[in-house]
């Protein structure tokens, strides 16, 4: 790790000072578990449970999942008790510990066209994988061939571009697929989340998608008490400010977290040479 990447490391943990409330926001698949085709197969890697449960009975960290998924989906994963706040739909879905739920709305001629759209892909998903979402639709090639997914690629983008001109909605790239959506993004989600909190809290991020460089962006606007990490096997063009292999890199930053949570101190985070940016 370079003498650039400690140093900021050293300064985004000497703010966890006696009486500090940090933000700890955490995307969820490919950063807290493996992608999987069933992704309700995609279990939090062997000892991240474990972390998170004790950041939280700590309990100065304000933990947020900001994820693609519906935000019901992620408590029956993490099994964390309480249940950590969710913000799904890439930010446009709020679901609160307590089972509370707030969800942005489409203007009434955009959920018409998207309904509209819902009944067409449930007939021919184009070659790929249809999903119905509250506030949009999306098509996933993850898994096909690579000509396969350039031809299901070409088609959706076709058929989802020219909507994205309709009021509220706008596209959302990710691996592996595309979303026509409604709704504040995850950046937007960071925004909102660091607005509720103590001023000048340290605030982190971890993510690996494209999907992600907006939270990214909106971090690295917090200056020196904002982190933004990305966690991937392999590197590639982003905003964050560090790179993380997963699950090794992630499990290191979490105990880090915790050590610095005990002490006013650097917590000594050390990531192998190939994980620095």
């Amino acid at each position: 790790m370079t003498t650039e990447r400690a140093e900021r490391l050293d300064r985004f943990f000497s703010g966890f000072i006696e009486g500090a409330h940090p933000l700890l926001l955490l995307d969820y698949d490919g950063t807290l578990a493996a992608f999987r085709v069933d992704r309700f197969a995609a279990r939090p890697w062997a000892g991240v449970r474990q972390l998170l449960k004790r950041i939280q009975i700590e309990g100065r960290t304000r933990m947020a999942v900001i994820t693609g998924r519906p935000a019901a989906e992620i408590a029956p994963m993490l099994q964390l008790d309480p249940p950590l706040e969710v913000w799904g739909l890439h930010g446009a879905e709020r679901l609160y510990p307590d089972g509370r739920r707030d969800l942005q709305e489409a203007p009434a001629a955009t959920r018409v066209k998207l309904e509209e759209l819902r009944v067409l892909l449930r007939r021919d998903p184009l070659g790929g994988l249809f999903e119905d979402k509250a506030n949009g639709v999306v098509l996933h090639w993850r898994g096909r061939s690579r000509p396969q997914a350039a031809q299901i690629e070409q088609r959706t983008r076709a058929l989802f571009e020219p909507l994205a001109r309709m009021e509220g909605l706008a596209l959302l790239d990710f691996d592996g697929g595309i979303e026509l959506r409604v709704g504040r993004n995850k950046g937007g989600a960071v925004r909102e989340i660091v607005a509720e909190a103590k001023a000048g809290a340290p605030v982190a991020y971890l993510g690996d998608d494209l999907s992600d460089e907006a939270a990214f962006e909106a971090v690295n606007c917090l200056g020196p008490r904002g982190l933004s990490i990305l966690v991937r096997r392999a590197q590639r063009k982003t905003a964050a400010q560090l790179w993380l292999h997963a699950p090794a890199g992630v499990k290191e930053f979490l105990e880090s977290w915790i050590e610095a949570m005990s002490s006013a101190g650097l917590p000594g985070f050390v990531a192998p040479v190939s994980q620095d940016l």
